[in-house]
């Protein structure tokens, strides 16, 4: 049974632990660290495509308010410009939450407002991509800014862990817009 002096210590280590967590930015993803470049590269580009597919089919598909598409197009346009600025300066990836959340907040009025009635191709692909963002933003938010702990074998950011958990956020994603895609042209 540990004494007071135990105590302290735990107290003082569970005070080291979250002033460690302001820290964050010593983490390989907010570094300058040419390790991790061609992810951000790779990232913006796929931003680029990835969201400009979800604000063509918005604005071509669904009958939403104004401020879905504006908010859509902003993130689209936030997103990449955000991560190639962040390879010379790294601290602009916390900006990234940004995009993200626009993105995040159009997408969540669309499944909230603006999805088919039918259980079709098109609502499922909204809901998969919709849950594939979301789950990027998370995985963002828990890697990259540290906001909860990460485990060792999910620390390494080219390690297997981590790559199954982006694998699944892509297949998501992808998997969301093809069927968008594939329904509205069963439609036309």
């Amino acid at each position: 049974m540990p004494g007071r002096g135990g105590l302290k210590n735990m107290g003082t280590s569970i005070l080291m632990n979250n002033l460690a967590f302001g820290r964050a930015s010593a983490s390989v993803e907010m570094a300058r660290d040419a390790r991790f470049n061609m992810r951000v590269i790779r990232l913006a580009a796929t931003s680029v495509v990835a969201l400009g597919l979800i604000w063509g089919f918005q604005f071509a598909t669904l009958h939403t308010p104004q401020f879905v598409g504006v908010s859509l197009a902003a993130g689209w346009v936030l997103m990449p410009v955000l991560l190639v600025a962040s390879l010379r300066w790294p601290l602009v990836r916390y900006g990234l939450a940004l995009p993200s959340t626009l993105v995040s907040v159009g997408l969540i009025v669309i499944c909230l407002t603006a999805l088919p009635a039918d259980w079709g191709a098109v609502r499922v692909g909204w809901l998969m991509t919709t849950a594939g963002v979301f789950m990027g933003g998370v995985l963002g938010l828990w890697f990259w800014f540290r906001m909860a702990p990460v485990p060792r074998f999910l620390d390494d950011p080219f390690g297997t862990g981590r790559w199954v958990l982006v694998a699944i956020h892509i297949m998501l994603i992808v998997v969301g817009l093809a069927l968008i895609g594939a329904g509205s042209l069963a439609q036309s």
